[in-house]
């Protein structure tokens, strides 16, 4: 990666933040999965210019350790299935 000062919207270009996540992502194409695809969309609004990478990694992080998709917690502290 280009050495940059900031990794900013208000320091990069558009070309520089597509460079920035391509590179920090690694080969997008190469997922046998398909969750590289998904990382790549994940970083879109950083690249239009729309939210900083750390406001998008603070998103991420609080929907992982919410659980919001997990069980939830009844009275005797166990899920019910």
């Amino acid at each position: 990666m280009d050495e940059f000062k900031s990794i900013l919207i208000k320091d990069t270009t558009r070309q520089q933040r597509e460079q920035i996540v391509a590179e920090s992502i690694g080969n997008v194409n190469g997922s046998c999965d398909g969750c590289m695809a998904g990382l790549a969309e994940m970083y879109q609004d950083y690249i239009d210019g729309k939210k900083e990478i750390r406001d998008i990694n603070m998103e991420f992080r609080a929907r992982y350790e919410s659980g919001i998709d997990g069980p939830t917690k009844e009275e005797c502290g166990y899920a019910k299935f």
